[in-house]
């Protein structure tokens, strides 16, 4: 546990998070902004925005999924790739966080007002990956409803999507869908074969 790339993930974005709330300028230089990244080059804001939440809710829920996903996927990586499970999984997690911003860079790069931060599109990305592996898990919507995973995915791309399209709210939803999406395309490119036990263990549950 203690040798955990995830446990290590938690404590840093808990502490950096933690260090932004006491002060508002270091908040300022790590927050995703698509116009000073275009404009000043600032391309660390990428990644450093993964890192950071608005405030204690933020943070809870988005490392409370990841607590439970996050293990059990490293571990997933650990088993097929012993040598350099724990990395692969700290590399997939870190280019997370970037690619899940990514569309968002270039829809609002010329938008100076426009910022976004927290962990979402990273945890998403972990949540599909896993969803690839384990389809008919359950995922538990407020701890309550149980939804198959390959379902929970469906029902959340399209949610992102209308969210994402109506934009009134301050929610990054594209973020989320294009992290879910990283998910799907690292794990596949890592481990084609993944698909075949999606498929029949979404069969043997269907039929």
């Amino acid at each position: 546990m203690g040798d955990s790339i995830s446990f290590i993930i938690i404590i840093i974005t808990v502490l950096v998070s933690l260090l932004c709330w006491q002060k508002p300028t270091l908040m300022d230089k790590m927050t995703m902004n698509p116009y000073k990244i275009n404009r000043r080059n600032e391309y660390w804001r990428f990644i450093s925005s993964g890192f950071i939440h608005a405030d204690f809710t933020h943070l809870f829920f988005n490392l409370f999924s990841f607590f439970f996903f996050g293990l059990q996927l490293e571990n997933i990586f650990t088993v097929l790739f012993p040598e350099i499970g724990q990395l692969l999984f700290a590399i997939f997690y870190v280019t997370a966080i970037v690619a899940a911003d990514l569309p968002t860079f270039f829809k609002q790069r010329k938008n100076p007002y426009f910022n976004s931060l927290g962990a979402s599109g990273a945890v998403s990305a972990v949540i599909f990956a896993g969803i690839l592996f384990f389809p008919t898990e359950k995922i538990y919507l407020f701890g309550i409803l149980g939804i198959p995973g390959f379902i929970y995915a469906g029902l959340f791309t399209w949610y992102s999507i209308a969210m994402d399209r109506r934009g009134r709210d301050y929610v990054n939803h594209s973020a989320h869908l294009y992290g879910g999406l990283y998910g799907l395309v690292f794990v596949t490119l890592l481990y084609p074969k993944v698909w075949l036990t999606f498929v029949e263990q979404v069969k043997a549950m269907l039929w």
